[in-house]
């Protein structure tokens, strides 16, 4: 069953501890691909940027769920 996580008397749902780890994540992703230079190939960053967070996220999501396979 899935907890809600209590920070201090207001309860979150899990998706916002997902949702923090996915964004520390896709910052680092994102500084190592600008120190790349992979930003030149890309044609729009700002789609890449979300998609690249949305992939990660589902990723984390992913993982959490499936972490006994």
């Amino acid at each position: 069953m899935i907890k809600e996580i209590d920070l201090f008397g207001i309860f979150l749902p899990p998706l916002f501890a997902y949702a923090g780890l996915a964004a520390l994540l896709w910052l680092v992703l994102r500084a190592l691909l600008r120190w790349v230079g992979a930003y030149r190939l890309i044609w729009h960053p700002a789609l890449f940027n979300t998609a690249l967070y949305v992939l990660i996220l589902s990723g984390c999501i992913f993982a959490v769920f499936h972490w006994d396979l």
